[in-house]
């Protein structure tokens, strides 16, 4: 009895066919049989080839020297077809409704002509090390829609992971063509405002009868907001969402705004019905048009530039601390230390970076 041959396993599949695609298509069946070069990866991605899209994608997201060497070769290259985009982050509070509210909004955009890219920036397991990749089964139609593309990103448990992977993937994908990037954050922590400062546009998704339990929540990030939409606003809801608006509106009077030339405003909106999306895409093209036209958002994207510089610094020093062999032969002594009251935090750290420094 001759033996099987090992099916390939269905991560494998996703990764060489970019997430998106259910199949891997015959004509990149040669290009993943070799390893890629430059040109290759900068060709292909030129041209929208998913296969070859996803394993640039892939070669970003890697954290092996080589890789990341040949990465950033590449993004140099990619450089000058980038920016052409209107990237838009989404967040909103738990249970909010995001994936189903950005499949309507994504499937509205594509059939209006437009190209799609959504990056989902999903959690990792600080217990297992996996990470929670589902979206591509919860936005099945936008999934297939040849007009777009979706890619959940593990943030690999740290901000500066989240920061890197997803703003390269970002560039890769307005150089593969897509006109909209709509980068879909976790919804909780400080994740929000490493998205806020990657993108254009900040959309806040709230619910019209969230409790008291999610104010903290929904204090931290209306202030990044650009816009508040409030959604799952169907019939049923309409009193309370009423309610909602007036006082999501009236806590925006309070704050200050990101930007004089721009009152967020608040909308009502239904994914699930596809009701005021249309209206709500035309509120982000007229925020693009202002702030075009006043050259806010061209020096907004190059100050975004300027503190992801430093951003890569702080988090590469970070690294290089904590996996620093004479940091790591004194770092379980040290905690102890602080943490049965020996040794003061500051002291601990002081004793941390002398050990670093002292190569």
């Amino acid at each position: 009895m001759k033996p099987r041959k090992p099916e390939p396993s269905v991560q494998t599949s996703f990764e060489e066919a970019g997430v998106d695609a259910p199949a891997v298509p015959p004509s990149a069946a040669n290009v993943k049989r070799r390893k890629l070069s430059l040109d290759d990866y900068v060709n292909g991605v030129r041209a929208c080839d998913r296969a070859v899209l996803g394993r640039a994608i892939t070669l970003v997201e890697s954290n092996a020297r080589q890789d990341q060497e040949l990465a950033q070769q590449m993004l140099i290259a990619l450089l000058p077809f980038t920016g052409n985009s209107h990237r838009v982050g989404i967040t909103g509070v738990p249970g909010v409704g995001k994936s189903t509210f950005i499949e309507a909004l994504g499937t509205n955009l594509t059939t209006a002509g437009r190209r799609v890219a959504v990056l989902a920036v999903d959690p990792t397991s600080g217990v297992t090390g996996g990470s929670i990749l589902g979206d591509k089964t919860r936005m099945t139609k936008l999934s297939r829609d040849p007009n777009a593309f979706v890619r959940p990103s593990p943030a690999s448990g740290s901000l500066g992971g989240v920061a890197r992977k997803t703003r390269e993937t970002m560039l890769v994908c307005e150089a593969a063509g897509f006109d909209v990037v709509l980068v879909e954050t976790v919804g909780v922590g400080q994740s929000e405002t490493t998205v806020a400062e990657m993108v254009d546009f900040f959309l806040v998704l709230m619910l019209a009868n969230a409790g008291d339990e999610l104010q903290g929540i929904k204090r931290g990030i209306m202030e990044l907001a650009d816009m508040i939409a409030i959604n799952k606003a169907e019939a049923e809801n309409a009193v309370s969402t009423r309610h909602a608006k007036r006082e999501y509106m009236a806590a925006l009077r309070l704050m200050r705004g990101a930007h004089p030339a721009w009152k967020p405003p608040v909308l009502a909106v239904s994914g699930l019905h596809n009701q005021g999306l249309d209206l709500l895409w035309d509120k982000i093209a007229e925020h693009r048009e202002i702030f075009d036209k006043n050259g806010v958002l061209s020096s907004r994207r190059r100050e975004q530039m300027r503190r992801w510089m430093w951003r890569m610094v702080d988090d590469r020093l970070l690294r290089a601390v904590r996996t620093h062999p004479a940091v790591a032969a004194q770092s379980a002594q040290l905690e102890a230390a602080v943490l049965e009251g020996k040794l003061t935090a500051t002291l601990g750290a002081e004793a941390i970076l002398k050990a670093f420094e002292k190569d």
